[in-house]
């Protein structure tokens, strides 16, 4: 369970991505041992495609760090934040100066460290964009992944 930051527009995104079931079926794609676990794109390329064209600006100051199990945005320069994000899974304050904490997980952990790491990075992002699930299930078949997500 997470808890989330409602003074933050990157929560108001967050929590429509939930509402719009974006993240359900959503592979967890990048995998990095005491770094952090990264999903968010669409395992449908057509409904990616829709949300993609959705950045929203930085938040600054960072007010908050990013601390083991904290949310954040990822992104892929300035003011490009989707529907990418990531569960720290340890303290990488390192990371303060760019990524905003959205929210945070306290209770349920321990099932955060039980995804599948063996892919680590290799799945590539654009096939991911453009062939959605039928190129992970084909290529990573052992990828963990939300089956559903909402925010009761």
């Amino acid at each position: 369970m997470a808890t989330l930051n409602q003074t933050k527009k990157h929560t108001i995104l967050l929590q429509e991505l939930i509402d719009s079931g974006f993240y359900n079926e959503t592979r967890f794609f990048r995998v990095v041992d005491h770094f952090v676990v990264q999903w968010g794109i669409n395992g449908d390329p057509s409904v990616s495609k829709k949300w993609a064209k959705n950045e929203i600006p930085d938040d600054v100051p960072n007010i908050q760090s990013n601390l083991k199990g904290t949310i954040s945005f990822a992104s892929a320069g300035p003011n490009t934040r989707t529907t990418q994000v990531f569960i720290n899974l340890v303290d990488n304050t390192r990371l303060d100066d760019k990524f905003m904490p959205i929210a945070e997980i306290v209770s349920g952990f321990e099932e955060v460290l039980r995804i599948n790491n063996e892919y680590q990075q290799l799945p590539d992002q654009s096939k991911i964009q453009s062939e959605g699930n039928v190129y992970l299930e084909k290529e990573f078949p052992n990828l963990s992944y939300i089956v559903t997500m909402n925010s009761a």
